[in-house]
């Protein structure tokens, strides 16, 4: 079983890549499905055909899914939702607008991720491939279980017991509805779906994260950001997709600008993201639309490579929380403390070693802080951030 997520900034092509990846593995002999946590679904209108909330055949060993916040609610939240519903009746708020209000943010992309779950433990698939939400909103999707987990073990129980006590006395006098033990089982089950799905997602074994950019500053920035925090919850990653690259053969005089830029901020994406493999797409001369064009694009993308295998595995920096603050972690092999040069530019760290450097976007609770010591721990440099700058 393989596991494989697109994210990146919107409107870079993400779900074309997505689509393209599956493809591509269903050709090879991969039972695929493809399936969108972006509220704003737009798979269907990649392959160029309906797809529904479960899981619809495209072709041979291909599937795909957009999922249907309402049946995932049903499915996942029914007697939670039930129960919210049943407040805001309390409160005055009408039976049909209090069912929709139920339906929180977030939910729909929630319930998408739960549903890797779902078609990991069916055994019906070889790949399950998900066209994540732009970056923001996956982020946050992502560090649900550690909340989840958090919330499970330190506060659960107290409400749960609270909630034993007061039902008796509250409910009666004052006509508010409490939850019962049926809504606590519907949310602790919930919750360990969200540790279960994290697992899934964070074992290296199984899933790898792929970051889609095109080769622009504040694309690049943002999946800088976005490669941080993935190895600060622990999602292994494994490639970075540049997108629409504008071909060589392109003369143009229009575009020389444009292949300029492209140029040199590509040589950005390799200092940024390295030992991470950069796969690379050209900006084709139509849309990408159709299974076709996606074909044309997988491969363009893959070449003679299996899509499913890890381009890389092991982390190329891992971040821990100290008691005083955090200490960064960075591979370095066969490298001495004197062929190393760290230096600070706002949010980034810069690394130089020798003639290469690396580009390190900080999270936002270390950028106020000092550097206070760097060594090495066998062939890991441990970097210490500690106090304000």
């Amino acid at each position: 079983m393989r596991i494989i997520l697109y994210t990146g900034k919107g409107g870079v092509g993400k779900t074309s890549v997505a689509a393209a990846t599956a493809v591509r593995a269903a050709e090879l002999g991969y039972r695929t499905i493809v399936l969108s946590t972006d509220a704003a679904h737009s798979l269907a209108d990649s392959f160029d055909v309906a797809i529904s909330p479960e899981p619809t055949r495209i072709a041979s060993g291909l599937w795909a899914q957009e999922v249907d916040v309402y049946h995932e609610l049903e499915s996942h939240w029914g007697t939670v939702q039930a129960y919210a519903a049943s407040v805001l009746s309390w409160r005055g708020v009408e039976e049909i607008v209090a069912e929709e209000m139920t339906a929180f943010p977030g939910m729909e992309e929630l319930a998408s991720l739960l549903e890797i779950v779902s078609h990991h433990d069916s055994g019906k698939y070889d790949l399950v491939i998900v066209d994540c939400a732009p970056t923001g909103e996956t982020l946050r999707l992502l560090a649900v279980p550690d909340v989840a987990r958090w919330w499970l073990e330190k506060i659960f129980p107290l409400e749960r017991k609270a909630a034993q006590i007061l039902r008796p006395v509250v409910q009666p006098l004052m006509g508010i509805p409490m939850p019962d033990d049926k809504v606590f089982d519907s949310i602790k089950e919930l919750l360990l779906q969200l540790d279960r799905m994290h697992k899934l997602l964070s074992d290296p074994e199984i899933s790898s994260v792929r970051l889609v950019l095109n080769p622009e500053k504040m694309v690049i920035k943002e999946a800088q950001r976005t490669f941080t925090y993935l190895n600060l919850y622990d999602y292994p990653v494994d490639a970075v997709i540049s997108n629409r690259l504008i071909p060589r053969t392109v003369q143009d005089a229009y575009f020389d600008s444009w292949k300029e830029s492209q140029d040199r901020y590509g040589q950005v994406v390799e200092d940024c993201f390295a030992p991470l493999p950069i796969l690379k797409v050209p900006l084709f001369d139509r849309e990408v639309v159709g299974r076709h064009m996606l074909k044309l694009m997988g491969e363009a993308l893959f070449g003679d490579e299996d899509p499913t295998r890890f381009f890389f595995k092991g982390k190329t920096h891992s971040i821990e929380k100290t008691g005083d603050g955090y200490v960064l972690s960075l591979p370095l092999p066969l490298v001495t403390r004197k062929e190393i040069d760290l230096a600070r530019a706002g949010d980034e760290l810069i690394i130089r070693v020798g003639h290469q450097r690396r580009n390190l976007l900080l999270p936002r609770a270390m950028v106020g802080l000092e550097v206070l010591s760097a060594r090495f721990q066998g062939e890991t440099l441990k970097i210490h951030f500690a106090g304000q700058r």
